[in-house]
């Protein structure tokens, strides 16, 4: 783990691996974590870089909101630091507004797209309302008093079921997370903008990878942004809900890494 200061905060991430630069970003509320399968199955043949997006993991929180923009920035900061000028971005559900984010502001600097669990739409006035009455509950009574509600909507049913070794490692990270970088992460994406109208000029190839059962931002939410984007590669892991990467890695790899190839040739 390395830690740089970019932009007023501190910075938490890892950068392993050479070849072309893959950078994930995770989901709310997690980690760089969330990302282990998929930085063991594709370090072999790239430059892995996981962070903590602000007030998340090791991550400093910095000013509130902590809108999809600010940590856009942050990325190009620390892509800066890095001495990288193009990458991939991989991004899972809030993720994936970041990376939409960063699109938008530099479209030269993407060299290929993945949308995971993520949506082009900003959130409906009961979303927002939604988002700060979460955030208010978060910053009074602490992260474990959303736990509960937040793992049946996140996991399938089989894996709340049948793979508890998942539940512990999800329940982890949503503890783990600062009430008040979780606070400043759903006022951020509460006023993140509506990407419709842009991401129909995304240039970059795009893959958009869904779970079956994903409830958050539904198979329907994936189809729009596959409709929209040119050209874009669209897949659909089967018995995985909002987080597909972590409940079926065998799967989401076996896709991320046939897209990637193929930017190759």
């Amino acid at each position: 783990m390395a830690r740089v200061r970019l932009r007023g905060i501190e910075v938490a991430y890892d950068d392993v691996g050479s070849g072309p630069p893959l950078v994930f970003l995770h989901g709310f509320p997690f980690n760089r974590s969330m990302w282990q399968e998929q930085k063991e199955a594709l370090v072999e043949h790239h430059r892995i870089i996981t962070l903590d997006l602000r007030g998340h993991g090791e991550t400093d929180v910095g000013p509130s909101p902590a809108t999809m923009e600010e940590m856009a920035l942050d990325v190009g900061a620390l892509l800066d630091r890095l001495d990288i000028e193009r990458a991939t971005l991989a991004g899972l559900s809030m993720g994936g507004y970041v990376a939409l984010a960063f699109c938008r502001r530099f479209p030269l600097r993407v060299r290929a797209l993945v949308l995971a669990d993520t949506r082009a739409q900003s959130d409906t006035e009961d979303g927002k309302a939604n988002r700060s009455t979460q955030a208010a509950q978060i910053l009074r009574e602490g992260m474990e008093a959303i736990t509960d509600s937040l793992l049946p909507k996140q996991l399938a049913s089989e894996t709340l079921a049948k793979r508890p070794d998942i539940v512990r490692r999800v329940r982890a990270m949503i503890i783990g997370t600062r009430p008040e970088g979780a606070a400043a992460a759903l006022e951020g994406m509460a006023r993140r903008q509506d990407q419709r109208s842009f991401v129909s000029r995304i240039i970059a190839p795009v893959l958009i990878i869904v779970g079956s059962e994903d409830t958050i931002t539904p198979i329907a939410d994936a189809e729009l942004l596959h409709r929209e984007i040119g050209g874009s590669r669209l897949e659909i892991i089967e018995a995985a809900a909002h987080l597909s990467n972590l409940e079926r890695p065998e799967e989401f790899n076996r896709a991320l890494a046939k897209f990637l190839a193929d930017l190759e040739q």
